[in-house]
């Protein structure tokens, strides 16, 4: 559907994908209605128009929504087994999201990064590297569009990309359960156990994330990460490239060779190189380096020299609230990761530093496996500072682990857990916000999660 006007096309959820997509709709002429399950105290709707074509319908999504309803379209965050949304089904009503809108309606072709982990560094970075080469090429400067669910919608900004542009686009896989189309580039960073509170099954958070690579052809390319057991095993009727920490690929890819260095090899651009050494990135971790790794595999795919590319990797500094250092007080170092909402980024973080961690973890439990990380958590922290709806459920996970009772504590705010963090810390140890959990007992969102905890630790003395 390209011509919307008359139309009237139901939008449910009122945040920055469900505002945006009103926008540009409303701007074609369509009739729009915008529905929240949150009534108008909760939302922010001040970028709206005021114009008659627009109807908020906050509160709920009653079912009478659907009647003369000819697209029903969710954001991000609505699950697809709302009443209204089985009820659309039933009656045949079509349903889309703002991302396939998109990828029918861009003229240029797109690349897609999926992932568990790792998705937002790797976008940004590829949106960096792409960035530096256009403006290092010397020729006329192709324009690079970064969005999608990195927190930038791109569907008011189609009508403006050229079709010689360059588009990235982070999606989520409550995005992908309901696309139609696939990237002309597509990678996904990992899959491992993230959201079962909204799909319910590994299988199906997994069949979600696969539908970036589901509908590519002979002429697209995957990009996938080869030490990761789920994604690896993937395929699509596209061409491979790899990128791995432990062995060189057979044909294109990056990976980190037995002496530290990142490779990078893509044939058809004649690229066969060293980026730099790992001691060279200023970002931490392995899990890290693969994200670099993996940003150079499709920035050079794309087109990106390898000035460009090793520029990058080597300067850049991470992205807001993914293991970001806030500050050093008294030698004691204070990171944010707001973003880790899975015992797996938690086991991630511990393993990039080796002083003594003080660590913050708390939030809304997404029903995954908490064993392993209670473990390593019990066997690796000076303390651990609980906070939040889950903070009884990982308690007892480090109880079954072993862990001394004076080397936790249960709070209820993460406000009373920075507290305990400083009072426990010394000198030389690391304070890390690892939550491990979601930001939506307490707060909008993970943003708002890491801010206030970037205020409590910068308003220390």
């Amino acid at each position: 559907m390209k011509r919307w006007a008359g139309k009237r096309v139901v939008i449910l959820g009122a945040a920055r994908q469900g505002i945006a997509l009103t926008r540009y709709l409303l701007s074609k002429g369509a009739h729009v209605v915008l529905s929240d399950d949150k009534a108008a105290g909760g939302l922010d709707l001040t970028s709206l128009p005021a114009v008659s074509a627009l109807t908020l319908a906050l509160g709920g999504h009653p079912l009478s929504l659907l009647d003369d309803c000819e697209l029903l379209c969710l954001s991000g965050g609505v699950p697809i087994n709302l009443p209204i949304v089985v009820e659309a089904r039933r009656r045949g009503v079509p349903i889309s999201n703002d991302a396939d809108m998109f990828f029918e309606l861009c003229a240029a072709p797109i690349i897609g990064i999926t992932g568990s982990a790792g998705k937002t560094t790797t976008t940004t970075l590829l949106g960096e590297m792409l960035r530096a080469h256009e403006s290092g090429s010397g020729s006329p400067t192709r324009p690079v569009w970064v969005g999608g669910n990195i927190g930038n919608p791109l569907i008011e900004h189609v009508d403006d990309i050229g079709a010689y542009d360059h588009v990235v686009m982070e999606l989520s896989s409550f995005q992908l359960d309901l696309m139609t189309r696939s990237p002309h580039i597509a990678c996904i960073t990992n899959i491992t156990p993230n959201h079962l509170d909204r799909h319910g099954t590994m299988a199906a958070y997994t069949a979600a994330k696969k539908r970036i690579l589901d509908f590519q052809g002979d002429a697209d390319l995957q990009v996938l990460n080869a030490d990761d057991p789920v994604s690896s095993t993937l395929n699509s009727g596209a061409s491979t490239a790899w990128f791995s920490l432990r062995a060189e690929p057979r044909g294109d890819g990056a990976w980190l060779d037995e002496d530290g260095f990142l490779r990078l090899r893509i044939r058809k651009n004649r690229i066969e190189d060293t980026i730099c050494h790992r001691r060279e990135l200023l970002l931490m971790g392995d899990h890290n380096i693969l994200n670099v790794l993996a940003a150079a595999v499709l920035a050079a795919s794309a087109g990106a020299g390898l000035d460009a590319i090793r520029g990058i990797a080597r300067s850049f500094k991470g992205v807001v609230h993914r293991l970001q250092l806030v500050r050093e007080l008294n030698g004691v170092r204070y990171y944010d990761d707001s973003i880790a909402t899975a015992p797996e980024r938690v086991l991630a973080d511990l393993r990039c530093f080796t002083a003594p961690v003080v660590l913050l973890c708390g939030g809304r439990d997404k029903k995954l496996p908490w064993d392993d990380a209670a473990a390593e958590m019990a066997r690796r922290c000076e303390h651990i500072a609980l906070f939040g709806e889950m903070a009884g459920m990982v308690q007892g996970k480090l109880q079954a682990a072993g862990i001394a009772p004076g080397r936790m504590s249960a709070h209820v705010s993460l406000r009373d857990a920075v507290l305990r963090a400083v009072d426990v810390a010394q000198p030389g140890s690391v304070v890390l916000l690892s939550p491990g959990g979601t930001s939506y007992d307490a707060y909008r969102d993970f943003a708002e999660r890491g801010d206030e905890f970037t205020e409590l630790i910068t308003a220390l003395h």
